[in-house]
């Protein structure tokens, strides 16, 4: 213990005498020049590649790199989860040729036909997401990065990959499963609690995925999901942290903006700006005005009981700090610069951002001292920065890369720090440090040199994922409401009947779940707006001037109150009664029919040709 002390206090010493001696200059100036900002997105872009270079030499094909041992390991599902994760990234870098090299490579040896369990989550926001993102880029020739020989291989994979994670879906409340087998579906013996994060955090991606493929199943499903969450949500407008998926009832009733809930509140917001379906907007403002009445003890926030808003928690968790990027995004921005200023105030005080800060002790939590290379404080950093161009954010991230630089990097990539009191190094590098925590510091930096990127000068505006993956607002994913891609345009109506299906769940469970979904003439109708909401809905063929865009669906939020809604429990929004203890999974007659995968490849190969 007493060697453990000592080997602390003394790396902290060295780091904090090497900071201050090399720094000391530059943050007393005042501000990064764009000359700085520069050198600063070059040293980020070789941060980039000396953790990519580092995967791909020694633990490609695997899921992830361990970087002091140089070797790799299986995290997810064992099919090279890092480089999915960071095919956008290389975009981003304008890096054609290991973009298009890694392309051509996954379409060619991903499969997902393997008896793998795997988190419903974490394969959605890291593998789903990360194929539609490279899709979407090297599909596209106003993207400027398209891949010549790229023939829609990784939307076959997205739709093969979602499609057999649809059985997490069916149960009785429409709040998935954690988790599901990519082979066999989910486990008789799988845990019935799940995290709302979990649940909530699906909508993005699988939304994307129904535009993309015409197929409604994808969303409807998530969106069912997100209802389901909504629905046993307390009188104060508060949801838990953890709930059982089949009965409904919250088993962790403690309400925050942090660990299990964070990316619910983040996807109700972005899922509007992006498909700009009000529900989500509605839903959001509730969920918002609630958090900030009952959790923001300025500028912290806190985790209470959802029903009582009892004090249960008063801790700063690192993935708390996503949030002040987001009230960016809400422009809600003089309350996310003072909460940024006090998270920041824990990484200036460590080097990095523990998972646990206790504000009562104003320490660092028990058995919570780790960071795991996280990026939410950079992420709200870029975000501030761009709505505010304050020097301040500039100086913040050049102190969050020096801290990696120093405290985080290793042989191979980027360590973990598993005691921020002391930076000792652990031996793992997750696949989000190059999808996201390098993402967004090469953003901020590019940000002020003079912006030279397909986000701030590309064809479309983007949404980041939670993984950080990018999401265009083209007209096929925002304006699928107006059944055309551009200002008079032919409008397709449709004709929906009722039909038998092929489901992605398995047979002997089709009498429990009673669903029923639709062939649909033409292309299928998108219920855009909710039955919550008023609208009109486009039937024939219309020759002329397709309906322009609601303010919902223009690229921004308003907080001015919904008018003329239609209740819930109206009998005609409904297509069906629900027996109890029947799925929720159909909710609306717009359905497509469900295709079966039609691929039966090999599972992964260990083919691992250069990239």
């Amino acid at each position: 213990m007493e060697v453990i002390l000592k080997h602390c206090i003394i790396r902290l010493f060295i780091f904090f005498f090497t900071f201050t001696d090399t720094f000391i200059l530059t943050t007393l100036a005042e501000g990064v020049t764009p000359e700085e900002a520069t050198e600063l997105r070059d040293e980020v872009r070789g941060m980039f590649y000396h953790a990519f270079d580092g995967y791909m030499e020694h633990a490609f094909p695997l899921d992830e790199l361990r970087p002091l041992s140089c070797e790799g390991e299986d995290t997810l599902g064992g099919y090279a989860l890092t480089l999915i994760d960071s095919l956008d990234t290389l975009a981003l870098l304008g890096n054609r040729e290991r973009f298009a090299a890694s392309v051509e490579w996954i379409g060619k040896h991903l499969r997902f036909d393997i008896n793998k369990t795997v988190s419903l989550f974490e394969t959605t926001i890291r593998i789903l997401g990360g194929l539609l993102s490279a899709h979407l880029i090297a599909s596209d020739y106003a993207t400027g990065m398209r891949v010549p020989s790229y023939n829609g291989e990784l939307l076959h994979l997205s739709e093969d990959l979602a499609r057999r994670l649809l059985p997490a879906f069916d149960t009785p409340t429409g709040i998935p499963y954690g988790s599901v087998n990519l082979l066999h579906g989910v486990d008789e013996n799988e845990s019935k609690i799940t995290s709302t994060a979990g649940g909530g955090t699906l909508t993005l991606e699988f939304g994307v995925l129904s535009r993309l493929t015409n197929d409604p199943v994808f969303e409807e499903v998530t969106k069912n999901a997100v209802r389901g969450i909504w629905a046993r949500r307390s009188k104060l407008n508060l949801v838990g942290a953890h709930i059982n998926v089949f009965t409904g009832e919250w088993t962790q009733k403690d309400a925050g903006i942090g660990t299990s809930i964070d990316s619910f509140y983040e996807y109700l917001l972005k899922a509007y700006l992006l498909f700009g379906d009000e529900e989500y907007l509605f839903i959001f403002q509730e969920a918002y005005g609630a958090a900030m009445n009952y959790l923001f003890n300025d500028p912290w926030y806190v985790e209470v009981n959802m029903n009582s808003a009892a004090i249960v928690w008063p801790l700063f968790n690192s993935l708390q700090a996503f949030w002040p990027g987001l009230q960016v995004l809400a422009g809600d921005i003089e309350p996310a610069m003072r909460t940024h200023t006090a998270f920041f105030s824990v990484w200036q005080r460590y080097g990095f951002t523990p998972e646990g800060f206790n504000l009562a002790t104003s320490s660092v939590q028990h058995g919570q001292k780790s960071y795991p290379l996280r990026p939410e404080l950079i992420e709200s950093t870029y975000w501030l920065y761009k709505a505010t161009r304050d020097p301040r954010y500039l100086d913040a991230g050049r102190d969050m890369l020096a801290s990696l630089q120093y405290g985080a990097r290793c042989t191979c990539g980027y360590c973990h720090i598993s005691d921020v009191e002391c930076h000792k190094q652990e031996d793992h590098m997750e696949s989000f440090f190059l999808a996201e925590t390098v993402k967004y510091l090469w953003l901020l930096f590019d940000l002020a040199a003079g912006p030279d990127n397909l986000i701030e000068n590309g064809p479309y505006k983007y949404i980041f994922s939670t993984e950080g993956h990018l999401l265009p607002a083209t007209p096929q994913i925002s304006l699928v409401r107006e059944h055309c891609s551009y200002y008079g345009a032919y409008c397709e109506g449709l004709e929906v009947r009722p039909e038998s299906h092929a489901s992605a769940i398995p047979s002997d469970r089709q009498d429990a779940n009673d669903s029923r979904l639709y062939r649909i003439e033409g292309r299928p109708r998108f219920q855009s707006a909710s039955t919550f909401l008023d609208s009109a809905s486009v039937s024939g063929l219309i020759k002329g001037v397709c309906p322009g865009l609601t303010h919902a669906q223009r690229f921004g939020i308003s907080y001015q109150a919904l008018t003329n809604r239609i209740h819930v429990d109206k009998p005609d929004q409904r297509e069906a009664a629900i027996n109890q203890g029947h799925s929720l999974l159909v909710i609306s007659s717009s359905f497509a029919e469900h295709k079966s995968s039609s691929d039966n490849n090999d599972g992964n190969g260990d083919s691992s040709e250069e990239i």
